[in-house]
């Protein structure tokens, strides 16, 4: 079992259980699994953190699961799809060959390919991969007289029908004209048929020729192929006026014993006829691959096979862009598939037979619908990426000019005519006509309203981030108005301050990094920075946090010197006023709401001087970070941001407690220790980071007692608040303690497990020192510990080495002096 039928059969599953496709991201947690990559490889290779791999892994293996009926994991996937694809194709026609293929495929190393599809064989390469939609249309023809094969241009409506249709004794086809003006009257069709089939003349009346017609269908097996429906049908789905006619036919087909297929991209909806709308999908990647196969492209090689998915992908499986793709790609790159899309994946529509394939439809649509070609050319502006589907509320949100009473009849009319995809309550454009709506947007004047009105949806729609869906739902604002090239509203987007599941009130930047999401952060505030004026205090006050958590301390360090600089600054230039923008009504609606005022100026202030001193305590400049908590409290202590000087008295203690001023620690630690704790449980973990800082500064001023309380207080808001770094740093606090009880084997399992999560996140410097913190546990004084109870001498030099190796990348001159020292002490 290939990695292409391991995919396709897993986007099958969750298909079946979501009504959603495989994401990008799923999409390569699964292919990388599959050749026994770690998490950390596949973050790396994929781009995010580690802890949201592994989240996005989490939900993938549970919807598998629950698909599979029995437990999937990393470890098992492979075996449990293997297994069960074997299972179910155990009574399928052709099965033991496609056994042995499983089972030669299975034994072959991770990263082979197969050329082989999971279902039944085929050698003939212009009809592969519809061995499903033959059998489907079977089990459909048995309670349906007429059905329709619906789908976009190019999907593979026709080949499908004509294929079905052979096991008829006899077929009576007939090609709808491409234009309307050209369609042949239904009279003569049915003259036609009765004279050539039939060797009958038709009758003088249109309804004795039909019924002679019925009368043959009702003693033959007899197949009606009606093909390329739509230049016959009117903007309601219903036959034109001057070819009403095709309704008896219809009639009269479905009351005899044929069989009739009808292809059309467009929906038919004629009152009296009923019709089953069979939507054809795409073609599976293994189809794809015995076409490119059959036509000397070898898909078997790892680099072809890889460019190979991304075509697939983009193109949806089209069938008429699978021929044209494979065909340029010999013609002109001499079937180097790498070459090819390297030159042609910026441009989907590229070649002129792939414009046409969608430009026609586009086109018809402008002629008999105007409102729903508006919406389709706006439906380009939403990405499909972080969220590949829609709700209608989305759609109906860009019909800001279409009455209300007609809304939900232009979405029918985009969905009728297979131009927006649509699954259980969820639409999104296929990635061709999506690049056809983009090119026709730009052109229009709706690319700036479009974008904003976008923004406004998304933004709107989350009032609260309770999950990474909901944060990254949000941030789609953000890029609508990067593309719009509103830089100022996209600032404010990320500067939205919303409640978070720790019962913070944050910006939606804020509470992006909280959770993980580090580097579209990072990517969001580096891009919009150099656009704007008014909102870059409060960018850099956060960016400079995110770079502290990834080991960039000195560029974090220089972000909050510009924020205390660009605060002093905005505080004299503004007074109060909120980051507006217009809608399409030019009305004045609200984007973001940071309000600038004396208040808000000064808390960027003493945040910045906070966040410095924190950062000190990570490079062990620890004077530094004395002065800046200090600073803290001479600013904040008896204001409206008392609270600031709260937690900057947490960290001075701890600087003190390092400094060895044992009594000063304990003063400070005490100031502020019932204000922590007298209060109710901080399930939320809105506090957990400065109880844990509390806890180490008890446990270095010797009040172990104390500082136990407060970290397991600090690891149960963290567990519940899925605050990641804050277990991490609680974590590698307990392990100390351990150490200290003489418990040396407990100290290294916690801190293997606070190794794990920094590691997940990318928390560099919280990393050094569970590393550093490790290389001293690793040896107990307890006179009665065993050999499994510590750690050999070269072991704990190799943790010291990793610290050394890690807060010199941080530029941590004083860290590495601090294990230097501590590893010599045990040479």
């Amino acid at each position: 079992m290939g990695i292409d039928t391991a995919l396709e059969y897993a986007d099958q599953l969750l298909y079946e259980r979501t009504g959603k496709h495989l994401s990008d991201l799923q999409s390569h947690i699964l292919q990388q699994t599959w050749q026994g990559r770690t998490y950390s490889q596949v973050a790396t290779h994929a781009g995010y953190s580690e802890g949201h791999v592994k989240d996005v892994a989490s939900q993938l293996w549970k919807h598998l699961s629950e698909a599979l009926g029995e437990r999937i994991t990393k470890g098992n996937l492979r075996s449990r799809l293997v297994n069960r694809l074997k299972r179910t194709l155990k009574s399928a026609p052709g099965s033991a060959a496609v056994i042995a293929t499983i089972r030669a495929n299975t034994s072959a190393p991770p990263a082979a390919v197969t050329a082989q599809s999971a279902q039944q064989p085929t050698h003939d390469p212009a009809f592969l991969g519809r061995q499903s939609a033959l059998t489907q249309l079977d089990v459909l023809s048995k309670s349906h007289r007429i059905i329709v094969i619906q789908g976009e241009g190019g999907i593979g409506k026709t080949t499908l029908a004509q294929q079905y249709c052979q096991r008829f004794d006899q077929v009576l086809e007939l090609l709808m004209a491409k234009e309307s003006a050209n369609i042949t009257p239904v009279e003569s069709v049915v003259e036609e048929w009765l004279r050539q089939h039939f060797n009958e003349e038709p009758g003088r009346e249109f309804g004795v020729t039909l019924s002679r017609l019925k009368r043959h269908l009702q003693t033959q097996q007899i197949g009606i192929l009606i093909d390329n429906l739509e230049p016959a049908l009117n903007s309601d789905g219903q036959f034109i006026g001057e070819h009403r006619h095709y309704v008896e036919l219809l009639r009269t087909l479905t009351s005899a014993s044929a069989t009739v297929l009808i292809t059309s991209r467009d929906r038919l909806c004629e009152p009296g006829i009923k019709v089953y709308h069979y939507r054809l999908p795409g073609l599976a990647l293994s189809a794809w691959q015995q076409y490119f196969q059959a036509h000397s492209i070898d898909t078997q090689l790892p680099e072809h096979f890889s460019i190979l998915q991304q075509m697939h992908r983009a193109y949806g499986g089209n069938a008429k862009a699978m021929e044209i793709l494979c065909a340029a790609a010999l013609e002109d790159f001499d079937g180097d598939l790498g070459s090819y899309w390297q030159e042609n994946k910026a441009d989907l529509l590229g070649t002129a037979d792939l414009r046409n394939l969608v430009g026609s439809q586009v086109n018809r649509l402008h002629q008999l619908d105007p409102d729903a070609y508006r919406v389709f050319c706006r439906l380009g502006c939403y990405r499909y990426q972080d969220q590949p589907q829609l709700n209608s509320e989305a759609i109906l949100a860009l019909m800001w000019d279409i009455p209300a009473g007609r809304q939900r009849q232009t979405l029918h009319s985009l969905r009728d005519r297979s131009l927006l995809e649509f699954h259980k309550g969820h639409y999104w454009l296929h990635p061709v006509s999506r690049a056809e709506a983009i090119a026709r947007l730009r052109q229009s004047h709706d690319w700036q309203q479009a974008n904003r009105t976008a923004a406004q949806y998304w933004s709107d729609r989350i009032q609260t981030i309770r999950s990474v869906e909901d944060g990254l739902q949000a941030l789609e604002a953000y890029y609508h108005l990067i593309a719009a090239q509103d830089y100022n509203a996209a600032a404010a987007v990320l500067l939205k301050s919303r409640h978070n599941q720790w019962r913070q009130f944050l910006p939606l930047a804020s509470s992006l990094y909280r959770m993980g999401l580090l580097q579209p952060v990072i990517n969001a505030i580096t891009q919009v920075l150099p656009h704007v004026q008014i909102a870059q205090s409060e960018l850099n006050n956060i960016l400079g946090d995110v770079y502290w958590i990834t080991g960039d301390i000195h560029r974090a360090i220089a972000c909050q010197e510009k924020t205390l600089e660009q605060a002093t600054k905005q505080a004299l230039e503004t007074t109060s006023e909120q980051t507006l923008e217009q809608d399409h009504n030019n009305k004045p609606i609200q984007i973001s709401s940071p309000t600038y005022s004396d208040y808000y100026f000064k808390m960027l202030t003493v945040d910045a001087h906070l966040s410095i001193g924190l950062y000190c305590i990570d490079l062990w400049e620890l004077s530094q970070a004395a002065e800046r908590f200090q600073r803290v409290i001479n600013l904040a202590t008896g204001s409206a941001h008392q609270a600031w000087a709260d937690k900057a008295t947490i960290g001075l203690a701890l600087v003190r407690a390092h400094l060895g001023q044992t009594k000063a620690a304990k003063d400070l630690a005490n100031k502020v220790f019932a204000q922590f704790t007298s209060g109710p449980d901080d399930e939320h973990g809105r506090h957990a980071y400065f109880l844990q800082l509390l806890g180490q500064t008890f446990e270095q001023t010797g009040a172990l007692e104390k500082a136990q309380a407060l970290y397991e207080r600090a690891m149960a808001s963290a567990e519940a608040g899925h605050y990641v770094q804050v277990k991490a740093k609680t974590l590698t606090g307990l392990a100390s303690l351990q150490r200290q009880k003489g418990d040396t084997a407990a100290a290294i399992a916690l801190h293997t497990k606070a190794i794990e999560l920094c590691k997940n996140i990318g928390a560099t410097c919280d990393l050094a020192e569970a590393y550093f913190q490790l290389g001293c546990s690793g040896q107990s004084d307890s006179p009665a510990h065993t050999r499994t109870d510590y750690l050999p001498e070269q072991q704990r030099s190799c943790y010291f080495e990793q610290a050394i190796a890690l807060f010199s990348k941080i530029r941590a001159p004083r860290q590495v002096e601090r294990v230097a020292a501590a590893k010599s002490a045990i040479a």
